[in-house]
């Protein structure tokens, strides 16, 4: 009898990637010159594992690119070789390439032999031990004085850019990018309005437009590749350079050279194949990217989780059966016992609630384990010493939450790495330890996860933000703002205090997104900095998005769920502590503060309304990203648990609320956004 081995290639490619991870982290915290057996080890039987594995299942590419891995990650182990950066980074770079084989295999498409090649290249060149300008009888060839040549004679480029329909909410803006071409060259840029749906159905976060570019100019890859380095995970893009045609020397070709792998190239390194003077430079969809991107479909549950939903469960069948006995026989001397197994019965359901929510739980290493490569590569980048501290990485947040934090994280991290921490010799100018740290904390706080991303670098300057905020007319010159609200200046959209443009950061974009998709998970965001010490954003969020703490609140005849976590109070006002502004709204007077006060009816267009006089209904006073509102309510029914339903895969988005929940009655009550509801009570 044959077996089907497919069965088994998700949990070879959800091992191989535990397994990549692992050797990543290990790579990264091994010490120059010295020999760690233990560390080496790690690396060394991840990569036998995922060599063995690739084997079995008859991944051949894989395996025999594995081996030359091992050949170079045994000799470290034995002692035979020095542990060096070059060896670092080549191996660093191996795991890029084994990282894209597999997901290349699992989606079922071509693997890149020529980016295979290349690494492999450079794995063989670090056995040898073979100097670059050596290996002139190799596929990749040096040719200096030609490489020259042909970047003296570009024409121009012809750019196809086709962004995913997410694009805008990762906060890059095409427009912005197009400006940054348009400094290199004469650009010329043509839509694609085939996909731009109907008005109705157009939402205005997502992109639907596409374009064809025309750069002319002498414009070397890496300066067009810095100016979609924030999206290339996040479009399909296509180059190709056109040159001018002139006699090339027999012994160094023009070059073709693939976009996966042009980045890692040295500029005097170009593969010698093409017979003509017509270079083209083209960029492959990237599936294994976009696939990589996508959220995983599985989850990893510790046993003693599984254990504990088996007894829940148990419980829960076992009181199922003393119900159904009562049913059966059921008379008035057996209400006393009737009440006390429904008590039971709402007591199990509770704890198997938790029990599985407990099963989404995954820890914070998920996202905090990608940092210390992202730390590495910027700070060798950018030509600073950085040391890259996690704590608290075994803290356990939702799943799902976990997902949707990695990319406002990486902008936090980015933007440390590049702004915050300053260069080795202004530190040491100011009295600092040369090296920079930056720490990305998390910690449990009440019902939600804290996360921190604080520097001990140059921290922000309130006087240089308010100019920049004045001298791009997002606030006037005589507006007073608190610390707090200087600070927040750099979430506005298209803000940037950066002197020059980089590939890390800098170009206006991400922060305000960043804020945007907190909220989106109905956290918050906060920043504490001192000038000259450093500086601290703080996210706060839900342990989870399935289930809600809320209280209910009526208006007229509708009930709406207020987040627990957002009300500050309620209380019955006085007529003489509301002020009321023509054209601008009303407010109250809450112990010297006045607050803007939202009428929910008005909101909602709810005509069966109680009261209408601020002096008869209830105000909840509620805050959202820091700013406070009083939300005008006929009465509250109660606290409760609710399981959130998204309005906008239902039914579309809505301002001012962020969910729906069915009761226990069968209605379905809107859950509202907080911080939506403060942006109507502020305009």
């Amino acid at each position: 009898m044959s077996i089907d081995m497919a069965q088994f290639h998700q949990v070879f490619f959800e091992e191989s990637f535990e397994g990549l991870d692992a050797m990543e982290s290990g790579l990264l915290n091994l010490d120059m010159g010295d020999v760690d057996v233990d560390e080496i080890n790690t690396i060394f039987r991840a990569a036998h594992s995922i060599k063995g594995g690739s084997g079995t299942f008859g991944f051949t590419a894989v395996s025999d690119f594995t081996h030359v891995m091992e050949t170079l990650l045994d000799e470290m182990r034995d002692g035979r070789r020095q542990i060096t950066q070059v060896a670092v980074d080549v191996l660093l770079g191996s795991v890029d390439c084994l990282r894209e084989m597999l997901h290349a295999i699992q989606d079922g498409g071509a693997i890149n032999q020529q980016s295979v090649g290349l690494h492999k290249l450079a794995l063989d060149r670090e056995l040898n031990q073979i100097p670059v300008a050596e290996s002139a009888n190799s596929q990749v060839v040096s040719v200096h004085s030609s490489a020259v040549q042909t970047e003296q004679q570009i024409a121009g480029w012809s750019i196809a850019f086709s962004p995913h329909l997410h694009l805008l909410k990762t906060g890059n803006e095409p427009l912005r990018m197009f400006r940054e071409l348009a400094t290199l060259g004469t650009l010329s840029v043509t839509a694609d309005l085939q996909g731009l749906p109907d008005l109705y159905q157009l939402d205005p976060e997502e992109c639907h437009l596409s374009w064809k570019l025309a750069l002319q100019g002498n414009v070397p890859v890496n300066e067009i590749d810095d100016i979609f380095d924030w999206v290339e995970e996040d479009c399909d893009l296509a180059k190709q350079a056109i040159f001018t045609s002139v006699d090339t020397p027999s012994s160094a070709a023009p070059a073709i050279v693939n976009e996966a792998t042009a980045a890692k190239m040295p500029v005097d390194e170009v593969e010698s194949t093409a017979p003509d003077s017509v270079v083209a430079v083209k960029e492959s969809k990237k599936d294994e990217q976009k696939a990589a991107a996508k959220g995983s479909s599985s989850i990893r549950v510790d046993t003693s989780k599984i254990d504990t939903l088996i007894n829940m469960v148990g419980e829960l069948v076992i009181t199922q059966s003393m119900l159904s006995l009562i049913g059966e026989h059921f008379e008035l001397g057996k209400l006393d016992q009737l009440k006390n197994g429904l008590s039971q019965l709402e007591r199990h359901t509770r704890e198997l609630q938790e029990s599985v929510m407990n099963i989404r739980m995954l820890p914070i290493s998920f996202v905090f384990s990608r940092f210390p490569r992202l730390a590495h590569d910027i700070s060798s980048k950018l030509g600073k010493k950085i040391d890259l501290k996690l704590v608290g990485e075994h803290t356990e947040v939702d799943k799902t939450v976990v997902e949707l934090l990695s990319d406002p994280l990486v902008h936090l991290v980015r933007n440390s790495l590049d702004h915050g921490i300053e260069m080795p010799d202004v530190r040491l100018a100011a009295g600092k330890p040369e090296t920079g740290t930056v720490t990305l904390e998390a910690y449990h706080r009440g019902g939600n996860i804290v996360i921190e991303v604080s520097d001990d670098g140059k921290g922000l300057d309130k006087d240089k933000l308010r100019a920049k905020a004045i001298e791009k007319g997002l606030i006037e010159t005589d507006t007073i703002l608190t610390d707090k609200q200087t600070y927040e200046l750099i979430f506005m959209p298209g803000f940037s205090t950066a002197e020059k443009l980089t590939d890390i950061s800098g170009r206006g974009v991400g922060m305000d997104v960043v804020r945007r998709n907190i909220q989106s998970l109905g956290g918050n965001i906060e920043i504490i900095s001192t000038l000259g010490k450093g500086s601290t954003i703080a996210i706060h969020l839900p342990l989870t998005l399935a289930i809600l703490d809320g209280q209910s609140v009526a208006v007229g005849d509708e009930t709406y769920i207020v987040p627990l976590g957002a009300i500050i109070e309620s209380l019955n006002i006085k007529e003489e502590r509301v002020n009321r502004v023509v054209g601008k709204g009303e407010t109250f007077l809450l112990r010297g503060q006045y607050l803007p006060i939202v009428r929910m009816h008005e909101i909602f267009n709810v005509t069966s309304v109680k009261h209408t006089k601020l002096t008869e209904g209830l105000l909840v006073v509620v805050e959202g990203q820091g700013v406070r509102c009083g939300l005008f309510v006929d009465d509250l029914l109660g606290q409760q648990q609710v399981v959130i339903k998204s309005l906008e895969a239902n039914y579309r988005r809505v301002e001012g609320v962020s969910g729906a929940t069915i009761l226990g009655d069968g209605s379905v009550a809107l859950i509202l956004d907080i911080p939506g509801l403060v942006r109507l009570a502020n305009q």
